[in-house]
């Protein structure tokens, strides 16, 4: 079964615990372990609040704190490393280092555009299974990058990363204060 089809499933199981009024707007897979993965859907009710609910692969909501809380910290970390990954679009440098190599060619200009095609197959295209794997290949890569365009220069990847939790504190209270299910240790 292909993530897809897993994601299709889990919003299905989740719907039905929608509240009245209430449209899924989002759902994302994450494995926080090995062999452990849920679903982090999101609903937006007709006054514009959200509620939350986390769903395990056989379509179960989730009222575990701590598995609630995996889910969602690796999925938040997963969509920040895409976000951060580098400040601007990806085509767009690719082009600029093209052209770049094309008038002036100046040492390590392949490797800064091969680093961009390797966070690109990296980021890939949507959807994804938020893991820590996923993270730390996001994270080696956007490094490359980072490292090929200017080898001393600190790593904003990193420094987004290093406030991350603010963010995915912040999202933790919110799915646990608007959690449709009572949530237990």
């Amino acid at each position: 079964m292909s993530l897809i089809d897993d994601l299709e499933r889990s919003a299905a199981a989740a719907t039905a615990l929608a509240p009245a009024g209430a449209s899924l707007t989002a759902v994302l897979a994450a494995e926080p372990a090995s062999g452990l993965r849920g679903y982090l859907c999101a609903f937006e009710g007709a006054d514009g609040g959200r509620s939350w609910v986390v769903v395990d692969d056989a379509g179960v909501p989730v009222t575990d704190v701590g598995l609630l809380r995996d889910v969602v910290s690796i999925a938040a970390l997963c969509e920040i490393a895409e976000e951060s990954a580098f400040g601007s679009d990806l085509d767009e440098l690719l082009a600029q280092l093209v052209a770049l190599r094309l008038t002036e060619n100046p040492p390590g200009i392949d490797e800064a555009e091969e680093a961009v095609r390797e966070l690109q197959r990296t980021i890939g295209t949507p959807p994804h299974l938020a893991t820590p794997a996923r993270l730390d290949e996001l994270g080696a890569a956007t490094r490359r990058l980072e490292q090929s365009l200017d080898p001393v220069a600190p790593s904003p990847f990193t420094a987004a990363l290093k406030t991350a939790h603010t963010t995915v504190d912040e999202l933790l209270r919110e799915v646990e204060t608007s959690y449709l299910l009572p949530l237990g240790d």
